[in-house]
């Protein structure tokens, strides 16, 4: 395979790969259970311009299982950080207090399992197109040096080398969906399991709580 051809791979092969870099990050958005400081995984907030990790400006905690804090080291950041978590979309109203900005993670019900569900093949889906359009716009730059001249043979062999890493990354996306998927069914059976023993306690007459963590 010429220089040409195997620059064009490696950069479709790169592409292909932010594309699961980038589901990997939307996907850790897509939270069920335990509050998480991950779910602000790729928020960033225009810190004097320059685009900046939340936990770069900010002290991020977790209080209790259901809550995170995020308190700004500079309070001027407060309505930037609030409106950065606004634009993420991750599922959760940010709640400011004028001091800190609290993250209140929403119980997992059979109907949030599944509105989850369907983000995450959402995500998925646009993870697809983008590895398709990789590979359209590589096989097109190498058929452009089919025309120009190049082996029709080892043009035809980088193309087989380029639709098999789109094979490989839309087999990656589905893993990953999989996965996704699986976790929330287990967290959704775990609480579940959680909210039996609550009632068989409270019927026993044992006023101890059983927290959901």
């Amino acid at each position: 395979m010429s220089d040409e051809l195997k620059k064009i791979s490696t950069e479709a092969e790169n592409g292909m790969k932010k594309a699961i870099n980038h589901l990997e990050i939307e996907l850790s958005k897509i939270r069920a259970g335990k509050a998480s400081p991950s779910i602000l995984d790729g928020v960033n907030v225009d810190y004097y311009g320059t685009p900046t990790p939340i936990s770069q400006i900010a002290n991020v905690q977790v209080l209790d299982a259901r809550t995170i804090s995020i308190q700004p080291w500079e309070k001027n950041m407060l309505p930037l950080i609030e409106r950065a978590i606004m634009g993420a979309n991750i599922g959760i109203t940010p709640q400011n207090d004028g001091v800190n900005i609290r993250l209140f993670t929403p119980p997992l019900t059979e109907e949030r399992r599944k509105e989850m569900v369907k983000k995450a093949g959402g995500e998925g889906e646009q993870s697809k197109i983008a590895i398709r359009n990789i590979r359209r716009d590589h096989i097109e730059q190498v058929k452009k040096l089919q025309k120009d001249g190049m082996s029709e043979d080892i043009c035809k062999g980088a193309e087989d080398t380029i639709q098999g890493l789109t094979d490989k990354h839309i087999a990656l996306v589905e893993k990953q969906l999989e996965a996704k998927e699986k976790a929330l069914a287990n967290e959704n059976q775990r609480l579940e399991k959680l909210k039996k023993e609550l009632v068989n306690r409270t019927t026993a007459g044992n006023s101890s709580d059983i927290y959901l963590r």
